[in-house]
């Protein structure tokens, strides 16, 4: 192992290559990831106090995203106990913390520009009332609603507009319809080198008899609406919130990094269109 961070960078890189190529280790991954669904392995963990409801490999990847991207304003369409929430206002709060560090200026969270906007179709009260309490909260900001309503995506960009680095992650109803219109709705919201983050693709490679209860299942889930999307993307110039062509690319590095992940071709990278 080399000593040198470029040296140990290109390692990495090649190590993630290496992975996304044996199928052997990806078949593997996918049986694990079927096995432990029928124990709900994702229920199984919390970030400061909130369950979190996700694979803490998609979780490590969120952090080096929010790392590396430095958003203003992460949006996300799902709330349930509010970890998501709570995680991603932590990473900002450290954001906020290294800035005052490099800036030699106190951190005041009351004042931070950073945000965390959710939206959810039915916030309970007990969720709310913990999400409003915790440390994390100034960072917070939640709306109540349908993420796919005329006047819920009016407000959502209206307090994007007054943001400059924006994350977008979408994890609410995962059926195909759902989450076409969530992400012509506020996919044109993120910003070049950021990313559009579609949950539970998954689904589209798991057994039918994995959802008996839930209106999604194979051939109607985030990653055939994520396809789709793309397909239009492709057929059509549209524009991004900020004027530019709307561009995405699938960051396969992040899957074949994972292995184990609930967004397989999930990970949507806005570019800049040549």
């Amino acid at each position: 192992m080399s000593h040198n961070i470029s040296d140990f960078q290109k390692q990495v890189l090649d190590n993630i290559n290496r992975m996304g190529q044996d199928r052997d280790l990806k078949g593997f991954s996918n049986i694990w990831q079927r096995e432990t669904s029928k124990y709900n392995y994702v229920l199984n963990y919390s970030w400061m106090g909130r369950p979190i409801i996700q694979f803490p490999q998609d979780v490590f990847a969120m952090q080096e995203i929010i790392w590396n991207v430095q958003p203003d304003l992460i949006i996300e369409t799902g709330i349930a106990h509010g970890g998501s929430l709570i995680m991603s206002a932590s990473i900002l709060a450290m954001l906020d913390h290294c800035d005052a560090v490099k800036s030699d200026t106190p951190f005041l969270p009351q004042s931070s520009r950073r945000k965390v906007l959710g939206i959810d179709i039915d916030i309970r009260s007990h969720n709310r009332e913990a999400i409003e309490s915790h440390p994390m909260s100034h960072f917070i900001k939640m709306i109540q609603g349908s993420s796919t309503d005329s006047d819920i995506i009016a407000q959502v960009h209206e307090y994007a507009a007054n943001h400059e680095r924006i994350l977008i992650c979408l994890d609410s109803n995962h059926t195909h319809d759902h989450v076409l219109a969530e992400l012509e709705a506020y996919a044109p919201l993120t910003s070049i080198n950021s990313y559009c983050v579609v949950f539970d693709t998954a689904i589209e490679d798991m057994p039918d008899e994995m959802f008996p209860d839930r209106p999604w299942g194979k051939g109607n889930n985030p990653k055939t609406a994520v396809r789709e999307y793309l397909r239009r993307l492709q057929e059509t110039e549209q524009k991004a919130n900020d004027g530019d062509r709307l561009f995405f690319e699938i960051d396969k590095t992040i899957d074949n990094k994972l292995l184990i992940t609930s967004s397989p071709d999930g990970y949507l990278k806005r570019i800049r269109h040549i």
